[in-house]
């Protein structure tokens, strides 16, 4: 850091040789390489109006700094310094020394909803993160000093509970504990039972959605043209009786017509008059193949 070393006021001599016009002497600089030592020779005016000599002596020190640095010292100077050497000018540079703590707050209301919320670890400390489930500790199980003793206890305990549940009395069947179920082999009645196989599954409306559609009027139509629709077959088979329902195969990509479709008659003598009336029948320049559709299952 440089130091003043001396200001004193010069000698008449050097008075003499600076001239009568009242210029000042230019400064002088010395540098000593054993000591590294710079001195720097300046003469200004004081207050009182005298030519003074001001002698400033700096301690040169060589440091390693980042590349970055070491470029940003070689820019170009501009304004004031422009004419500067490399290096800072004291009459035009402060070096700050002092370090300066800043802190900076975007708002008011983001500087107070910060106070107001508390550390979410305080409050993770009053609960109990961990239990035991023998001993009901803030350990884990495995690490339960009374694993040995409670363990087999808990678990008769946990054992008659589940049996309660599972046999309150009666069976889920409606009959004795001693009798199993109807269709189910020998499984006891006291275990859970499919409804499929319990007692009665077979009654009721089960025999009602098989029987809910009636094949021996369905009736397969080959040979259709691919731009053949639903409402074309509805059209071409409704004079032969009540339809309950067209399915038309077509391709999934496509949407076009596969070429079958099977026609579902509410009675099987207007299927059969359907099939005497359509087959051979030209429709979009093709010949309709009609016969009776095989019960599903059947190959």
């Amino acid at each position: 850091m440089p130091s003043l070393a001396d200001s004193k006021p010069i000698s008449w001599a050097e008075q003499v040789e600076a001239g009568e016009d009242g210029s000042l002497p230019p400064a002088t600089e010395d540098f000593d390489d054993h000591n590294n030592l710079k001195t720097i020779t300046e003469y200004k005016y004081n207050d009182d109006g005298k030519m003074v000599k001001v002698v400033k002596t700096y301690k040169v020190e060589r440091r390693r700094v980042p590349k970055s640095i070491a470029r940003r010292k070689n820019w170009r100077k501009f304004g004031a310094a422009e004419s500067d050497p490399p290096g800072p000018n004291p009459s035009n540079t402060i070096v700050q020394v002092e370090e300066i703590n800043m802190q900076i707050i975007l708002n008011k209301e983001s500087k107070n909803q910060d106070q107001a919320e508390e550390d979410p670890l305080s409050k993770l400390k009053s609960q109990k993160l961990v239990s035991c489930r023998i001993c009901k500790g803030d350990h884990w199980t495995t690490k339960c000093p009374y694993k040995d003793t409670l363990a087999p206890i808990q678990e008769s305990l946990e054992g008659g509970d589940k049996k309660k549940q599972d046999d309150p009395g009666t069976p889920v069947g409606g009959g004795s504990s001693s009798t199993p179920a109807s269709g189910g082999g020998s499984k006891p009645g006291g275990k859970y039972v499919p409804p499929s196989m319990r007692d009665g599954a077979s009654k009721g409306r089960g025999e009602t959605m098989k029987s809910a559609r009636d094949e021996s009027a369905t009736i397969r139509v080959t040979n259709l043209s691919e731009d053949t629709r639903e409402s074309d077959l509805q059209e071409l088979f409704r004079p032969f009786g009540p339809i309950q329902r067209i399915y038309l195969a077509k391709d999934k990509n496509t949407g076009q017509s596969k070429g079958f479709a099977f026609i579902n008659f509410h009675r099987r003598e207007d299927a059969a008059r359907a099939i005497a009336g359509v087959s051979g029948f030209g429709y979009d320049h093709l010949i309709l193949n009609v016969e009776w559709a095989k019960p599903s299952g059947t190959s």
